[in-house]
C-alpha cells in the first residue's frame, strides 16, 4: 500500500500540484489544485496508485467500477482492472448523470464509485444516485486525493490514497478574487460552455 508521502512525491514529480487561484468542478475556488491527469500520463504511476487504492475494496466483491467522466475515467478502468471486474463510465447530459455508449447496470450488481479528486463529492453523489436508479448496490467510494479530509460522507466505504483540508472557497467569499487574481478553470465540467 503506498503511503501519503509517496502518493504526494508522485504527484510533486508529475507536475500534478498546481498553485494559484482555481475555480474546481464544485464551483468552489481553491490556490491548491491537484491534477490527477498529470498521474495518468505515466503508466508506472497509474498502476501504482490505482493497485493501492484497489486492495482497499477487494473484500467488497466488486462487480463494476463506475465513474464520472472525464476525470474517472482512466482511473476507474485502472481500478476495475486490478479488481477484475467491469468498468463503465457515466457522462452529464443536460445537467444529469447518465450511462450512455451501451453501458448497462445490471439490478443487484455491486458498484464501487471511483472520482480522481472528491472536495464536495457532488459529481460522486450524481453517480451513486444513478446506480442506485439502476437498482444497483452502491457498496464503496474510491478517489486519489479527499480534499475535504474525510469530510464528505457518502454513506458506504470511502476510502483515499490522500486525504486533507485543502481550503476552498464560495467564489463569492474568495479571498484570492479579493485580490484581484485571474481564475483558471482546468477541471473538465461545461467545456463545451
Amino acid at each position: 500500500m503506498l503511503s501519503q508521502e509517496k502518493v504526494l512525491e508522485i504527484f510533486e514529480n508529475s507536475g500534478g500540484i498546481l498553485k494559484g487561484h482555481f475555480s474546481l468542478t464544485s464551483g468552489r475556488h481553491s490556490e491548491l489544485y491537484m491534477q490527477c491527469a498529470k498521474l495518468f500520463v505515466n503508466p508506472v504511476h497509474s498502476e501504482k496508485l490505482c493497485s493501492s487504492l484497489s486492495k482497499k475494496f477487494r473484500s467488497l466483491h466488486i462487480d463494476v467500477v463506475a465513474s464520472p467522466a472525464i476525470g474517472g475515467i482512466i482511473m476507474g478502468y485502472e481500478v476495475s482492472r486490478h479488481l477484475k471486474c467491469q468498468n463503465v463510465f457515466c457522462e452529464r447530459v443536460n445537467g444529469k448523470m447518465e450511462l450512455r455508449r451501451g453501458f448497462s447496470i445490471t439490478k443487484g450488481m455491486n458498484v464501487l464509485v471511483t472520482e480522481d479528486v472528491v472536495t464536495t463529492g457532488g459529481s460522486v453523489k450524481e453517480v451513486i444516485e444513478l446506480m442506485k436508479d439502476l437498482g444497483a448496490n452502491v457498496v464503496g467510494v474510491g478517489s486519489i486525493v479527499d480534499r475535504s479530509a474525510g469530510k464528505v460522507d457518502f454513506g458506504v466505504k470511502f476510502e483515499s490514497l490522500i486525504s486533507m483540508d485543502i481550503p476552498s472557497y464560495e467564489a463569492d467569499e474568495c479571498p484570492i478574487c479579493k485580490q484581484g487574481i485571474p481564475v483558471i478553470k482546468p477541471g473538465s465540467r461545461e467545456l463545451n460552455k
